[in-house]
């Protein structure tokens, strides 16, 4: 049997495709930062994040005190935990960014969420991120249940937080521990930064990689790389990639090794949508962000 892209392509109304289209066919392309100068002045650059309302809660939590914040449901206790990790290819941006996306979520699903501030390269390479999202992760193992009222956990990220939110459930895997988490939601993560897979060789010359892991002789180290790794033992997976992302033959990769794996896993392909879009102001960016939320609370209730 030949398996094509039509498998996995997202069931979406023919105009919202036809407006995502028309959307990317005038829109620039971006392009990260490839130098230091140019990622400090990126950082200069960004706006402050939206706030939610009402506001989400700072703390540090676990031994090593890493900064989360929290937003839990405004109508009643929350049913679950989710745990989430922004992008910025390992080196921009901020957990405050998804304030406003957060709170709705939290108040749709009634669910609370914690996103980690993790550290960010080039000043904090790795292992510092992946360090500082299994702490919180483990703090939420031991601690959600007498902080939120409930020990049912999801986990999801965005692009490089896609691929911390899978490093955390490996690392949470080897020690024991992931068994409190009922799925995973994996937004067009990077899996391969070690340049041998055909999207890794396509993002090879990323500054990002560098600031990251330049200085590891051996990138297809799973801690980095997690399509290089045991895969088996984790929880249901899904997997939101667009049809023009440079990243989709990394997700598809990533897809048929969980799938070989043993894990349940769900792949979501969405028509004429590029890397990073659910940040972008279209139908079809909305579509899919409803239905991670609809899986992610489909995974918190399920006995």
């Amino acid at each position: 049997m030949r398996l094509t892209l039509d498998v996995f392509l997202a069931d979406v109304p023919a105009e919202q495709v036809d407006e995502a289209r028309d959307f990317y066919r005038t829109r620039v392309a971006g392009r990260g930062p490839a130098t230091v100068a140019e990622l400090a002045e990126a950082r200069a650059k960004r706006s402050a994040p939206p706030a939610a309302d009402p506001p989400a809660v700072e703390e540090t939590v676990g031994t090593a005190g890493v900064p989360v914040r929290i937003l839990v449901p405004t109508d009643g206790p929350p049913r679950g935990v989710h745990l989430d990790i922004h992008g910025g290819g390992f080196y921009l941006d901020c957990a405050a960014r998804g304030d406003r996306r957060n709170r709705e979520f939290a108040d749709a699903s009634r669910l609370a969420v914690v996103s980690v501030d993790y550290r960010l390269a080039p000043e904090h390479p790795w292992p510092a991120a992946p360090d500082d999202c299994e702490a919180v992760a483990r703090w939420l193992v031991a601690e959600a249940e007498a902080r939120f009222g409930t020990s049912r956990l999801t986990i999801g990220g965005t692009s490089a937080g896609a691929t911390l939110a899978l490093v955390t459930l490996l690392r949470l895997r080897d020690r024991g521990a992931v068994d409190r988490f009922t799925g995973a939601a994996l937004l067009f993560g990077t899996y391969d930064l070690s340049a041998r897979t055909p999207a890794g060789r396509r993002i090879a010359d990323e500054y990002f990689i560098q600031a990251y892991a330049g200085h590891v002789a051996d990138r297809t180290v799973p801690d980095i790389s997690p399509v290089y790794g045991d895969l088996s033992g984790l929880p249901p997976t899904l997997l939101v990639v667009g049809s023009a992302d440079v990243l989709l033959e990394d997700n598809l990769a990533l897809a048929g090794r969980l799938t070989a794996a043993g894990n349940d896993v769900e792949v979501r392909v969405y028509p004429e949508a590029p890397h990073g879009f659910t940040g972008h102001p279209t139908a079809l960016a909305r579509t899919a962000l409803d239905g991670v939320d609809s899986w992610l609370a489909d995974r918190i209730t399920r006995p």
